[in-house]
Parts: structure tokens; C-alpha cells; sequence
């Protein structure tokens, strides 16, 4: 894969031994998924419309917000929001970009529930931005669905 050809989406999903409840609880509560994503939320929450914003606390990656703003909520089955992806550079302003979309579904699944994440919009990433933006962030959800299938078990 070079510049020219990225993606438009990244597509990973994960088989989580864990009820559903539990596993939305882990997305849907602000709280709790910063606990696992790696980002301070306390005293916030995700609600449809509303922009959640937080310091990163994971190593090396301190000085980045994440910040997003809700899309989407449908109770245990569908959590979305925008945001700008690989946005760590704190001498660029992001704001004047297109965003992503990150789209979090659950299903039923024997033994516990399926969790898919889809982010997608790449092609309006600025060309300079796209390829790493896309790399970085495949390699980020290959973690963070590590992450939260963690945290659900330890629950």
C-alpha cells in the first residue's frame, strides 16, 4: 500500500467473551472507556450531538486531545463519532479537515458478543496526512480492541 492507494476504511472486529451489556457498558460510558482507551474523560459523558474531549494518558502520546463529537447512539448496539484521525501534531490545527467516522457495532455471538469497528473517510484526509493517518490508526484499533476485550473480561 503506498500514498496513492490507501483506503477509504478500516475495517476489525473481535469475538469478546463477554455479555453485551458489558462490553456497551465499556463504549458507552465515558468514563469507562477512557479507562481502557487510554484518555481522561471523568465527568463526562457520550451523547449524541456532544463533543467529548480529554488528555491521552498513555505514554509518548501525552501531549495529544482526543476529541470527538458523538454521532450516533443507539443503546447496545451501536455507538458513532467523528474526530481526526493521527491528530498529534500539537503545532497543526485539525479543525479545518474533514473527519472520520468511527462506527462501533455489538451482535449477539455464542459465548459472548461480536464488536466491530469501522472508521472511515480516508479519502478526505489530505493526501499529505493519509497514508500515516491510516497506518497508525490500523495498528491503533488492532490495540485498542485488545484493549477492551481486557477490560470486559476483567469485569
Amino acid at each position: 500500500m503506498s500514498q496513492t492507494d490507501t483506503p477509504d476504511r478500516i475495517e476489525r472486529s473481535i469475538q469478546i467473551e463477554a455479555p453485551r451489556e458489558r462490553v456497551w457498558r465499556a463504549l458507552a460510558d465515558a468514563e469507562a472507556f477512557g479507562s481502557w482507551f487510554g484518555v481522561d474523560l471523568k465527568g463526562q459523558r457520550f451523547a449524541a450531538g456532544q463533543r467529548a474531549r480529554g488528555p491521552i494518558t498513555i505514554e509518548g502520546y501525552r501531549h495529544i486531545m482526543f476529541d470527538v463529537v458523538v454521532d450516533r447512539i443507539e443503546p447496545e448496539r451501536l455507538i458513532s463519532w467523528r474526530w481526526h484521525p493521527y491528530a498529534v501534531d500539537p503545532k497543526v490545527d485539525y479543525s479545518g479537515e474533514e473527519t472520520t467516522l468511527v462506527t462501533f457495532t455489538l451482535e449477539e455471538a455464542a459465548g459472548g458478543t461480536l464488536l466491530k469497528v469501522v472508521e472511515s473517510g480516508f479519502d478526505k484526509v489530505p493526501p499529505a496526512r493519509r497514508f500515516q493517518a491510516f497506518r497508525m490508526n490500523t495498528e491503533g484499533w488492532e490495540a485498542q480492541l485488545r484493549n477492551i476485550e481486557r477490560h470486559a473480561a476483567a469485569q
